[in-house]
């Protein structure tokens, strides 16, 4: 008897086989369909665990190389994953709403990060005692919003490298900007996306959490463990 393969049956668990009603599917991905119950497509996970094992092995290369990965996920159920994986590596983040020309016009967000790190900067030297309490007023309330807005990217000083991204359809606008870049994308994608600018795509319930856990946990331990030596003795 063939042995099961143990990342197939935690998505099953997971309930990552289940997809939308036909009527939502995206003809790109009618190939990881195999049949349909309670009027509700299902995935084939052995394809699913197939493209996973190949999105883990393009991971691997990023970590072994340094490169960065960000992170991209707004909706409501999937902000704090993204948030907690992308900070477990150490690597930048979008949890909540894309801000359009974050990656084709990164030079004009790199300005606010810089903001954001110099007004910081001054608060924790304590170099805005020198301002009247309203100044410090405007400048603590400019420090949360920049921070709200662009926290997660702090410290991303140049494109990154790749992008992985929960839901591209929901991230539409932050994938073709990632493909206008030719930066790779990494995308867990349910049966209602668009896969034609998605270079290592993983279909599966993108709704549920269980499943996003999964894909991240394999994903972020994947490059945790390929750091080199020296950036892996920092990370953790």
């Amino acid at each position: 008897m063939a042995e099961t393969n143990p990342i197939i049956d935690k998505l099953f668990s997971a309930g990552a086989h289940f997809g939308y009603a036909p009527s939502r599917r995206h003809p790109s991905v009618a190939g990881y369909i195999f049949g349909v119950k309670g009027g509700v497509e299902l995935f084939d996970l052995e394809q699913t665990a197939d493209l996973l094992t190949e999105a883990v092995a393009f991971v691997k290369q990023m970590a072994s190389e340094r490169k960065t990965i960000l992170f991209i996920g707004g909706k409501a159920e999937v902000r704090e994953s993204i948030k907690r994986s992308a900070e477990r590596i150490a690597q930048p983040y979008c949890a909540g709403r894309w801000i359009g020309g974050s990656l084709t016009n990164f030079s004009e967000i790199k300005k606010r990060l810089n903001r954001l790190e110099e007004l910081s900067g001054m608060r924790e030297k304590g170099e805005l005692a020198k301002f009247t309490k309203l100044e410090r007023l405007l400048i603590d309330r400019e420090i949360t919003d920049l921070e709200n807005t662009f926290g997660g990217l702090r410290g991303m000083s140049k494109l990154p490298d790749a992008v992985f991204v929960a839901d591209p359809r929901k991230e539409s606008i932050a994938v073709a900007e990632a493909a206008q870049l030719k930066i790779p994308v990494i995308a867990l994608l349910n049966s209602d996306c668009d896969r034609s600018n998605i270079t290592y795509p993983i279909p599966a319930n993108d709704a549920s959490r269980e499943t996003l856990s999964i894909v991240l946990e394999e994903v972020t331990k994947t490059y945790a463990e390929n750091l080199p030596p020296a950036v892996a003795a920092v990370a953790a």
